[in-house]
């Protein structure tokens, strides 16, 4: 069986860009070392551009780049391993968001085509994401005579935005027929300059500059200061120069207000975001095979969202984490023999991770109730509010303890949970299925989780769950936690084991070859 996978970053890359997504990649293609029967190869698209732009085109990843990868745990790059250069669609959504060639593009839908025929056959293509190739790709997957996989890692088929996240602020259940799409980034990346950062940092790369080197970093700090600048001031006289020799006809009367014309100009753009949910939708309904989603309720949101049920299973997705459900028993109490609880907040100071959410609940409680908590925050500051720290500052003396951690490694993370008895996963989007809440639950680690998401599926665990945003309801489990009412036991009752990797190959390759 030969497969491709694709996915919008290449799984070893140098940055460490794409997150959870190149981990389960990583871990994926490692599972398959040794397997005879199976040959992968794997492409990238929307991040490497040349400096100069040109046509789309697709090369091998080379060699060099592997030997710059961030990735600690990666395969050593054995499989063939390519990319798509100058692809019109950016990648991530975000870098260009809205832009209708994430619909089409037949430049790239070209060379994608080409690629297969090239580099093929395939007899399984297996979508990690969309992002990065105009979702027509999907018709020529098909039409390659491939089986044709897509797995939701996000929502961006329906949600320009990936994540069902409003403003950057709350979450989304209204789009207003697209109306809202056109306002939901507070402020949008600007696509020239972008691609001009990725040409710039593909450049780089095939010259063996690694991203956080020294010199990298020195020639983009020189570049954002003076280059982009230059570039800008260059298309100014280029304006100029063309104005010059090809005056502008002259203008007809205005026959309606700026207001007007504004209004019709978000019309006609909340049409656009609505065309593009409507065109992904149709083509995955025609020409994906399977469409695997990570936990249950991506597949609820999936058909909400019009994708055929028919096509929808659940896959969820396999970790390396898994060993130690085997080496872990769970705790008999939540309770230390003080009477105080250790839990722990994982990931990201992100106000859609819940991080603000968690912060304002703590504030929120009594002093009796956060004295008997012992607190370990370990995420990157990144950029989160600028008050972080004097909040957990003003936090620290009305709990048991706190430590907080600029983020953490695997390497890190049996000493990081080795005393905790309780994981937090406060998240305010339907966050399709955190890694950290694998993380934790495979070291069978109870986790308190908001109602939306996958998060709450490993432990099924009512009594563990509250209202995403609800301060209240969340002191309120706390409280009966820290009373006793609830225990592990209860957590354990109808969790589900987390999956090895080995165990979601098993599966994957079976939906690989179902007819």
């Amino acid at each position: 069986m030969k497969i491709l996978f694709y996915s919008w970053v290449d799984y070893l890359d140098a940055a460490g860009r794409g997150g959870g997504l190149s981990v389960y990649q990583r871990n994926l293609i490692g599972s398959l070392a040794g397997r005879g029967d199976v040959r992968a190869s794997f492409l990238a698209s929307g991040l490497a551009h040349d400096l100069v732009p040109g046509p789309p085109r697709w090369e091998p990843i080379p060699a060099l780049a592997t030997a710059l990868a961030a990735a600690p745990d990666h395969d050593g790059g054995q499989i063939p391993r390519y990319a798509i250069i100058n692809s019109g669609v950016l990648a991530p959504s975000h870098a260009d968001y809205g832009n209708l060639a994430q619909l089409d593009h037949p430049a790239t839908e070209a060379v994608f085509a080409d690629f297969l025929r090239q580099t093929g056959p395939y007899d399984v293509i297996h979508f990690n994401a969309l992002e990065g190739l105009p979702t027509r790709a999907l018709e020529h997957a098909a039409a390659h005579g491939a089986k044709v996989v897509l797995s939701l890692h996000n929502y961006y088929p329906f949600c320009p935005q990936v994540n069902l996240w409003q403003a950057e602020a709350m979450h989304c259940t209204d789009d207003r027929q697209g109306a809202a799409c056109v306002t939901c980034l507070p402020h949008r990346a600007d696509r020239r300059a972008v691609r001009l950062m990725y040409g710039l940092d593909h450049k780089l790369l095939t010259r063996g500059i690694a991203p956080g080197s020294r010199a990298h970093g020195m020639i983009f700090w020189l570049v954002r200061r003076v280059g982009w600048r230059g570039l800008k001031g260059l298309q100014r006289l280029r304006r100029r120069m063309g104005a010059a020799l090809y005056p502008a006809p002259p203008q007809a009367p205005c026959t309606t207000s700026a207001r007007t014309a504004t209004a019709r100009d978000a019309a006609a753009h909340a049409r656009g975001f609505m065309e593009r949910r409507a065109g992904m939708t149709a083509l995955i309904n025609a020409h994906v095979d399977a469409v695997l989603c990570v936990s249950d309720r991506v597949g609820q949101i999936a058909a909400a969202y019009g994708i055929r049920p028919d096509l929808l299973r659940t896959s969820y997705i396999g970790s390396n984490h898994a060993r130690y459900w085997q080496t872990t028993t769970p705790a008999l109490t939540f309770l230390n023999p003080d009477n105080t609880l250790n839990l722990a907040y994982l990931g990201y100071m992100r106000r859609d991770k819940g991080f603000f959410f968690l912060l304002d609940a703590l504030e929120a409680m009594p002093d009796a109730a956060t004295a008997r908590l012992h607190l370990t925050v370990a995420a990157r500051a990144g950029g989160a509010e600028g008050r972080v720290p004097a909040r957990l500052a003003a936090l620290r003396p009305r709990l048991a303890s706190l430590t907080h951690l600029d983020g953490y490694s695997h390497a890190t993370l049996d000493d990081l949970l080795r005393d905790i008895r309780l994981g937090v996963v406060p998240v305010l989007w339907e966050d399709n299925l955190p890694q950290v809440a694998l993380e934790m639950h495979a070291r069978h680690i109870p986790l308190l989780c908001s109602d939306r998401g996958g998060a709450r599926e490993l432990g099924r665990c009512a009594a563990l769950t509250f209202a995403a945003g609800d301060a209240n309801g969340f002191a309120d489990v706390l409280a009966r936690v820290l009373s006793g009412a609830v225990a592990p036991a209860d957590y354990w009752a109808d969790a589900m084991p987390p999956v090895s990797m080995e165990d979601h190959l098993t599966e994957l390759l079976a939906v690989f070859q179902r007819g």
